[in-house]
């Protein structure tokens, strides 16, 4: 048996075991070997070290208790004081002869037992372990250093009465908040791991009971500081063993061959039956081919803590995420995933499907088991050339389900690699380790939908479908509906479905250019009928026809290639055979990623806008306030709606009614609540235009058209008021530093874009997709001069609302010596607005505010008009439309224009 290194491992194998000689005659030719290991080939060297999940939660634990307990020792100063005396007054009972023993047999043993366990290590070459104890006990001691520093000078009174006290020696001085040798033996205790092993845990946990009795007793500790220090050593050893890694226990190749004689087999040869690339990159465990001396091959499955733990920070999300009933935990003992994997192994066959049959389980040490499964040979369906799935096999497949389902059996895994064909051509389910037994319907339906799913990708939706049918009937298939979601799919099958959606973007992207490069010339040759008028007219007319040319082009390539994701298609073949089946996704989100930033973000703003609000008195604020500035504020907060009417309607050639466009961006304020500013205002007016007549990909475009052009005029109108904002203090016209630094800025953005492959792809690619449709919409545009003044005129005017509605606002609470130039203001709004685009908060609620704040206090408005003139102008601009913007979305929806 080969080795490399300190890790032999066993051996790189044929992934297809179908195509391997007989091996079950197989017997060593020379009897005194018979028990020699043989391994086929090699495996990569494993990593010495690897960095294990638990270890980061572990660390985020302990500093999650530290945050927990000084929070405590601030906020329930009276609890603490209490509980010290409680203690204080126990402990004093004791008899002084028992304090004395215990002070003097804990102050020994408390260096004695770490160098004995450091000497025990090192006898059986474990130096590695030692070196790991040491540095999170150095580590731990600067911590400790450092928490003392903090304590005694920038620390809460309340903290420092909880962690200190007058020293017994001497009452001018204090105890130390944190125990400057007991929180390093307990980081080196920890990153050793002595507490794994339960004689060394036992005396472990007596020496520090007998050291923290001592020093309470002496009066030379408080509760509060035993319990940071055990916090500090745990925390800093878990940290230590995370950032360096742990030594790599997974078992090797005589590992395995031992552990099959221990129960009754007699190995020869074992080789890897999949490649070690897809072992490393999944919780599967890995898959043997071993043959024997006596009797038929075996696959044998080998789980380790390493192999288990691969992918559990998206099982973390996943559990987080989803409702309990479509997840699995996160992380599970060997314990458990041995048991789970034998238990559905039983069960599926007890069911009547085919199922690799189990025949004997073991451990391999403390850090791995491994499961003996009969030999089944075959290939996965991933592997099957397309010729060879035929329609037999497909209800062959469903019919395995079936059997599983009948028994209330959740396969939860379902996909190509799962589904083995035998030489037969018999249909195996493997990779039974995530199922459930006696699952509920909803986690039976996601079975369904998966392979779906599944089959979909290789045979298409058709015959995926009609396999389906045959065998479940179309009651069972049509109550899957809810579950085809991208949600539901493993995470294997989401990553195939977005790569096939980039692929059909793409494929619409090319036919759009195509059409519009080949139209061109047909467009001339047709326009040359039409020289017999003026040559002017006729000028004009050929552009006129190149252009509905080029438009009916486009649209007739998009049609031509738009194609329906599979999913989709599915659904519409369920349908044919069940009209009334319902088609609504089922709710299997507990929670989204865009609701927990808004939360995160909008906790960060409400808590900034608060620490400003504290120190301002509104009564005498509102008593003061000038209600003429008032109202012109709210004037030109309304004025905003129309200007933005104008704004959209400028880049739309149709005609579409003003007033019910103006309805529509007052509608849009409801909109902005419920989603991002930069999203729902674009959702809303793409369709509203294609309700008002427009086609969708036009609208499309022209809401892309007014977007860009609003980008450009935002950019510039920011560069124009921060140049004056920089020279209206100075006689010079040299721009200000803010200025010049956002033109570097800007220039070396664009160059790190430029330079870097793959950013510059991206950009390219997505700028290939504006001029595919935008661009060729302005152009429109801008044969109508009167509707580019009217969009750009609109964009302008928007952008002065909403700046005489801020300047309106602050002149309500200030007087002339507090008011700043209009320049200012506009800078501040300019800025505070393309901040809330970005931002994934509704209409982004905290970081507007924030910025906002910060930029008028930055200018020179005192803090105490700053913050009500900014809450002002967002009830004005934000919260107060809402109402309104609700009436008008639901009226616009009755009448069928949104």
């Amino acid at each position: 048996m080969k080795q490399q290194g300190a890790h032999p491992e066993d051996t790189e194998g044929n992934p297809d075991a179908s195509s391997r000689p007989d091996t079950a005659d197989r017997r060593p030719t020379d009897p005194d070997n018979a028990h020699i290991d043989e391994v086929e080939g090699d495996e990569p060297l494993l990593p010495a070290r690897v960095h294990r999940p638990s270890d980061l939660m572990r660390l985020l634990g302990g500093i999650l208790a530290i945050v927990l307990l000084l929070a405590i020792a601030a906020f329930a100063h009276g609890t603490t004081s209490g509980l010290e005396q409680d203690i204080t007054k126990g402990t004093g009972q004791a008899p002084d002869l028992l304090i004395k023993i215990a002070g003097l047999a804990s102050s020994i043993a408390i260096l004695l037992v770490p160098v004995a366990f450091a000497i025990e290590r090192l006898i059986k070459r474990d130096g590695l372990r030692i070196a790991d104890g040491v540095l999170a006990a150095v580590l731990a001691h600067g911590v400790t250093l450092a928490t003392d520093l903090w304590v005694a000078r920038a620390a809460p009174d309340s903290i420092q009465e909880a962690l200190t006290q007058p020293s017994p020696g001497d009452i001018h001085a204090l105890t130390d908040p944190v125990h400057g040798y007991l929180a390093p033996v307990i980081a080196y205790m920890t990153a050793v791991g002595m507490s794994r092993r339960p004689r060394w845990r036992a005396v472990l946990w007596i020496v520090l009971l007998l050291d923290a009795f001592s020093m309470l007793v002496t009066g030379y500790t408080t509760p509060f500081s035993i319990i940071l220090t055990v916090l500090i050593g745990w925390t800093v050893a878990y940290g230590t063993l995370y950032a360096v890694g742990s030594p790599n226990v997974r078992p090797t190749g005589r590992t395995l061959m031992a552990g099959l004689r221990t129960v009754g087999f007699r190995p020869v040869t074992a080789s890897r039956e999949e490649t070690p690339e897809a072992a490393e990159t999944g919780d599967r465990g890995r898959r043997y081919f071993v043959t024997l001396e006596d009797g038929p091959p075996l696959d044998v499955t080998v789980v380790d803590r390493e192999q288990q733990a691969q992918g559990f920070f998206y099982r973390a999300w996943r559990n987080l995420a989803l409702r309990g009933f479509a997840t699995r935990s996160s992380l599970q003992s060997l314990r458990q995933a041995l048991e789970q994997e034998a238990l559905l192994a039983y069960a599926a066959i007890a069911a009547g499907a085919n199922a690799p049959k189990l025949i004997a389980t073991s451990e391999l040490g403390p850090d791995a088991v491994m499961l003996v499964y009969e030999h089944t040979g075959g290939r996965t369906l991933d592997s099957l050339p397309d010729e060879e799935i035929t329609d037999e096999l497909l209800r062959d497949t469903w019919h395995q389900v079936r059997a599983l389902q009948s028994r209330r059996i959740a396969h939860r895994r379902l996909v190509g690699d799962a589904i083995l064909v035998d030489r037969s051509g018999t249909v195996i389910l493997t990779d039974l380790r995530g199922g459930e037994i006696a699952a509920g319907d909803l986690l039976l339906r996601m079975d369904i939908s998966q392979l779906l799913v599944t089959l979909g990708l290789r045979v298409g939706a058709e015959r995926a479908v009609a396999s389906a049918l045959s065998v479940l009937g179309p009651d069972t298939v049509a109550g899957c509906l809810p579950m085809l979601q991208p949600i539901a799919l493993s995470r294997s099958t989401r990553g195939t479905l977005r790569r096939l959606a980039r692929e059909r973007a793409e494929r619409e992207r090319e036919a759009v250019l195509e059409a519009s490069r080949q139209s061109r010339p047909r467009a001339e040759d047709d326009a040359d009928d039409t020289h017999h008028v003026v040559l002017e007219k006729a000028e004009k007319k050929a552009v006129r026809a190149e252009q509905r040319a080029e438009k009916r082009a486009i649209d007739e390539a998009l049609d031509e290639a738009r194609e329906e994701d599979l999913l989709a298609q599915i659904r519409h073949e369920v349908l044919r055979i069940r009209p009334q089946a319902p088609v609504e996704p089922a709710r299997l989100e507990r929670v989204r990623p865009r609701t927990l930033i808004s939360f995160i973000a909008g906790a960060i703003g409400a808590y900034f806008l608060l620490t400003q609000l504290t120190h301002i008195e509104f009564g005498p604020l509102i008593s003061n306030a000038e209600w003429g500035w008032v109202a012109a504020a709210v004037l030109f907060s309304a004025g905003s709606y129309f200007a933005a009417a104008m704004a959209l309607l400028g880049f739309v050639p149709e005609r579409v009614p003003f007033a019910r466009t103006v309805a529509a961006q007052v509608a849009g304020s409801f909109v902005k609540i419920v989603a991002p500013a930069a999203v729902g205002g674009v959702a809303l007016n793409t369709r509203f235009l294609q309700r008002a007549g427009v086609r969708p990909g036009l609208a499309v475009a022209s809401v892309g058209a007014s977007q860009l052009f609003g980008l450009g005029c935002h950019i510039i109108m920011l560069l124009a008021f921060g140049y004056l904002t920089g020279t209206e203090k100075t006689p010079s016209l040299s721009p200000s530093r803010t200025v010049i630094g956002g033109l570097l800025t800007v220039a070396v953005l664009v160059l790190v874009v430029t330079s870097v492959p793959f950013l510059r792809k991206f950009v390219v690619t997505r700028v290939r997709s504006l001029f595919a449709g935008v661009v060729p919409r302005m152009l429109d545009v801008l044969q109508r001069p009167q509707k580019l003044i009217t969009g750009i005129g609109g964009m302008l005017l928007l952008t002065a609302c909403f700046v005489m509605c801020l300047d309106a606002s602050i002149r309500a609470f200030g007087d002339d010596t507090s008011s700043v130039s209009i320049a200012s203001v506009a800078v501040v709004f300019l800025a505070g607005n393309a901040l809330g685009s970005a931002a994934p908060t509704p209409g982004g609620v905290g970081a507007v505010e924030a910025t906002l704040t910060v930029g008028l206090i930055a200018v020179g408005l005192p803090k105490e008009v700053a913050a009500p003139a900014v809450l002002l102008f967002r009830l004005l601009t934000l919260w107060l439309p809402v109402l309104p913007g609700w009436i008008a979305f639901n009226h616009l929806t009755r009448k069928g224009a949104l």
